[in-house]
């Protein structure tokens, strides 16, 4: 069993994740005021001292806990390292992510190291710190204090001593009610608002004092993101997720790179690495060196992978302009309509991004030369999977125009790994949920990009709103129905919607493959006079389609869509939505 403490939203991520193994937990926080809906978790409410937690973690079977809290909750994170050591359970930090920190920053470690040659202060450390600000008013300093504006919040802030009239509120992060000579802040991360804060101060000219965030126990497994989360607890208690994940080519290949870097500029070699994944956060993976190069050993979990068990070759040398090369065993795309030109290495944009982004913090102060045309990344980079021709002839590469060995691939930069029977328990688990967070529209989408694009048009829907469908079209929208959910809206990219649009109710390449003859006739119903029978990926159609037929092909593709979508949602109205590359969406 895992014990997580939230109350925050990481404390919702840790959710999020956890139920996607379908198993017991409990969720723990401090005021019982979070609304979050749980399926397979039991909520607990109220604070837990040492011998509380003791207690509950031995009837309860504890054996892991996640400390999903505030950064500045420290009692807890001590409570959670004495039973954590006393119990021998292991522990998981979910940390924040956390901006650089900016010189233009006051930054302190403790409230008395406060300046006191300001004449004002904004506070929006919370109602926990107006009793160790209480000194500053007695030193003649005028203080507000920034809290929540719930009930409370505000009794709590009486009782340690503030007036009424020296309270303000806000919902937003950026919201300054009251300017102030200067403004204190925590250092509460990316999702605490700490940027947006900031920059609301800074137009404002407000002297910016920030409070350091306290340093996490070393005991604790630290992640920072949901696919962190996910590899420590089926790390650290196997068992509880079905199916494990592994790790995308891509992430492979920056992990290669990385240690390939620090190998050459620091003459070291660690047996792991932080790789920086596109959604923003930090994992370790495990890395190798041979002669000239680092490797990494491409983990697929338990997905069904040809590729599990590679050795992903990465070599650096000096240089003055950044370049990524594919070398023996990475194929090269002979076919447009992929993110590079044909005849260029088959590396997708997004590892190429990844590889770029975390290079550069290794590299940006080191120049081979005075004149450097790129002196943060002078580096070239050679990419290579030994036996990765042989691989490849047992994929789909060559039918799409990839030859000569495998392509470097990878969206998310983690593989999570579904069975068809599990991956649609798992879309029921998801939309029972949709419909318990009380949202009058449950959004489904093929996957994290797609869900990026349409969430820009449901700002208000709750995360629980939002559900991945996979491949699974036609079985996520029979979940709707028998859940009698009245209000689905479909998101649907380009190659999956050509799929569904001629009766593909499952859109995995196992089941279907792009029809061009229907596609061709849907291109006929819709007035374009365009030949396709060269096109490799359904993504050319955009590029190939004069800019003014656009929105009738669109059309006509969702109202094939529609045709068979509809049937399967009797009782619900279906809003279909197809988005192209660029994140553009027509409906």
């Amino acid at each position: 069993m895992i014990l997580v403490f939230g109350g925050t939203t990481e404390g919702r991520k840790a959710v999020e994740v956890l139920e996607e193994a379908g198993n017991a937990y409990y969720y723990s926080t401090k005021t019982g005021e979070q609304d979050i809906a749980l399926h397979h978790g039991s909520r607990l409410d109220g604070a837990l001292d040492v011998e509380a937690m003791l207690t509950f973690c031995r009837e309860h079977d504890i054996r892991l806990i996640v400390d999903a809290a505030h950064p500045f909750a420290l009692q807890l994170h001590q409570t959670i390292t004495q039973v954590s050591e006393s119990l021998n359970i292991p522990a998981v930090r979910y940390e924040r992510i956390y901006p650089p920190r900016d010189s233009e920053i006051i930054w302190i470690d403790d409230y008395d190291q406060i300046p006191r040659d300001i004449h004002s202060l904004l506070a929006t450390t919370g109602v926990q710190s107006i009793a160790k600000l209480k000194p500053l008013e007695a030193q003649g300093i005028k203080v507000f204090y920034r809290i929540l504006n719930r009930k409370s919040s505000i009794a709590l802030a009486l009782k340690q001593g503030a007036g009424k009239e020296q309270l303000c509120y806000y919902e937003d992060p950026k919201d300054i009610p009251i300017e102030t000579e200067a403004i204190l802040l925590k250092e509460s991360g990316i999702s605490g608002g700490f940027p947006e804060k900031v920059e609301a101060a800074k137009v404002r000219g407000m002297k910016i004092i920030a409070l350091k965030r306290p340093e996490i126990p070393k005991s604790f497994t630290k992640v920072n993101g949901p696919y962190g989360l996910r590899r420590a607890v089926e790390k650290l208690l196997p068992e509880y997720y079905p199916l494990h994940s592994g790790l995308t080519t891509g992430t492979c290949a920056t992990a290669a790179a990385v240690a390939a870097t620090i190998r050459l500029l620091k003459n070291e070699m660690p047996e792991e690495v932080p790789v920086i994944l596109p959604d923003g956060e930090t994992i370790m993976v495990a890395v190798g060196y041979g002669d000239g190069y680092a490797y990494c050993i491409k983990e697929a979990g338990d997905d069904p992978d040809v590729t599990n068990g590679i050795e992903v070759r990465v070599s650096v040398k000096q240089a003055k302009v950044f370049e990524i090369y594919g070398g023996e065993g990475v194929g090269t795309f002979t076919l447009p309509g992929f993110d590079y030109p044909s005849g260029e290495a088959a590396i997708n944009k997004a590892p190429r991004e990844m590889i770029r982004q975390n290079l550069e913090p290794l590299t940006i102060h080191h120049s081979w030369t005075s004149q450097a045309a790129e002196p943060s990344v002078p580096l070239t980079i050679t990419i290579s999977v030994p036996q990765g021709e042989e691989i490849a002839r047992r994929t789909f590469n060559p039918r799409l125009g990839i030859e000569g060995g495998i392509s470097i691939i990878g969206v998310s930069g983690i593989v999570k790994p579904f069975s068809e029977e599990a991956f649609i328990d798992s879309i029921r688990k998801c939309m029972t949920v949709a419909k318990a967070s009380g949202s009058d529209c449950v959004v489904i989408n093929s996957g994290g990009k797609s869900e990026r694009f349409v969430k820009a048009l449901y700002p208000d829907l709750p995360q629980q709103a939002f559900v991945e469908y996979g491949n699974y079209i036609g079985e996520t929208l029979k979940i709707a129905h028998e859940l009698d959910i009245k209000n689905v809206t479909l998101g649907v990219m380009l190659g999956k919607a050509v799929k569904l649009a001629a009766g593909h109710l499952d859109t995995h390449s196992r089941k279907s493959v792009m029809d061009k003859s229907f596609i061709q006739k849907m291109l006929n119903e819709a007035g374009c006079d365009m030949d396709i029978s060269e096109i490799t990926l359904a993504r050319e159609i955009w590029e190939k389609l004069p800019s003014d037929k656009l929105d009738t092909f669109a059309s006509t593709i969702i109202c094939h869509c529609a045709e068979h979508c509809n049937p399967l949602l009797p009782n619900g109205t279906l809003t279909i939505l197809l988005i192209d590359d660029e994140g553009h969406i027509y409906r």
